[in-house]
């Protein structure tokens, strides 16, 4: 991940986690997220089911605060964010899911909160999640 153009953030193997904080939005639900993060058993396993997390594989998590997965589109052509917490509210709680994280023993890269991001991924595999 860049900002500016500068590297701030990268992972070889694991998860890009974009996460978006809603109005309402608070600790308990940050921690139960990251708690379900670390344990989705999403990575494939040598015969090819996908029964490993990425506390089984030992990868990292990417975590990029986007508050544009909150957009309702569901009126016109542009779309409303007004259900997306406003950032002195939403940047402790993105803080805390990584905090959060990382006291599961998973490694943790972030960008900028609120910073403008040219974000890199290679989807390995068929999982994209919403959780």
């Amino acid at each position: 991940m860049r900002v500016e153009g500068a590297v701030r953030g990268a992972v070889e193997a694991g998860l890009v986690v974009l996460i978006g904080i809603e109005t309402g939005d608070d600790a308990t639900g940050v921690d139960r997220l990251a708690a379900k993060v670390a344990r989705l058993r999403i990575f494939a396993t040598d015969e090819g089911s996908l029964d490993r997390s990425l506390l089984d594989t030992g990868g990292a998590a990417l975590v990029v605060s986007q508050f544009t997965l909150l957009a309702d589109t569901r009126k016109g052509n542009r779309p409303s964010f007004t259900a997306a917490a406003p950032p002195e509210q939403a940047e402790p709680l993105v803080e805390r899911f990584c905090t959060a994280l990382r006291g599961l023993g998973i490694p943790v890269e972030t960008g900028v909160f609120g910073a403008s991001m040219e974000v890199e991924l290679v989807n390995d595999g068929p999982v994209t999640i919403v959780l």
